[in-house]
């Protein structure tokens, strides 16, 4: 190292380096520089490599959102002839599949109606579980919904919507002997009864409900159906499927 004189903080002279390493550094290609910083900074680089990999392994293992759909569900336990309002369901967001047709979607189209079978908190919502034409979903073309008004009114508490009766007609003379017994249908479908909670409705129209159910019948059955108790007395029979 060369030996300068004093001449004072203002008069030095320092060695001036001007083909040293510095500029053979900034000659170096740019592969050669990344090699010497990941040298320098191997945790920063390992920790940076670990952060990309976790990145991409929760981006391929997270599903893509879904489109969903709006339908309505029972907000709570709900009993077969309740008239529904609007604080007995609530709107929720259900994958498209699951809307089938016949679900409804807004509040105005159930309020109001009367439940034909009880619904658990959180089920969908459907025309054919509303007293109506919905009920007749699923039942050959040609259907009809025919009321009944049973003879044992108390009897209506062994029936649920869903089972297959036969109903029969025993009349009687004046002097209130039995007469024989006619089965007017056979196997045919309860659609709806007056028991739990269906004393009132809209689509029957009356408070007088006590003994009566609804039966889903052909237009042949109908016929014999309508008007049958003011031609005797009527029963059902519960009947397996055929």
């Amino acid at each position: 190292m060369p030996i300068f004189p004093r001449r004072g903080l203002a008069g030095l002279r320092y060695p001036t380096n001007t083909g040293g390493v510095g500029r053979s550094a900034r000659k170096r290609p740019p592969a050669a520089r990344l090699a010497a910083w990941l040298n320098r900074n191997r945790r920063l680089a390992a920790a940076l490599l670990l952060s990309a990999a976790a990145a991409v392994a929760v981006q391929q293992v997270t599903p893509a959102p879904l489109s969903t759909a709006t339908a309505l569900a029972a907000a709570r336990d709900l009993a077969a002839g309740t008239a529904v309002t609007e604080a007995d369901v609530a709107r929720v967001q259900v994958p498209p599949g699951m809307v089938a047709d016949g679900f409804l979607q807004d509040e105005a189209a159930a309020k109001g109606k009367q439940l034909a079978a009880p619904m658990r908190k959180g089920q969908l919502l459907s025309d054919a579980q509303l007293v109506g034409p919905g009920l007749l979903a699923g039942t050959p073309p040609g259907s009809a919904a025919v009321p009944l008004r049973m003879a044992d009114p108390s009897s209506i508490q062994l029936v649920s919507p869903g089972q297959l009766v036969n109903v029969v007609l025993t009349s009687a003379n004046g002097f209130d002997q039995q007469g024989p017994s006619e089965v007017l249908a056979s196997a045919v479908p309860v659609l709806w009864t007056s028991n739990k909670g269906g004393q009132s409705g809209q689509w029957l129209g009356t408070s007088e409900t006590d003994g009566l159910i609804v039966v889903a019948a052909t237009a042949e059955q109908s016929s014999r159906l309508a008007g049958a108790s003011t031609q005797g007395r009527l029963f059902f029979v519960l009947v397996g499927p055929q």
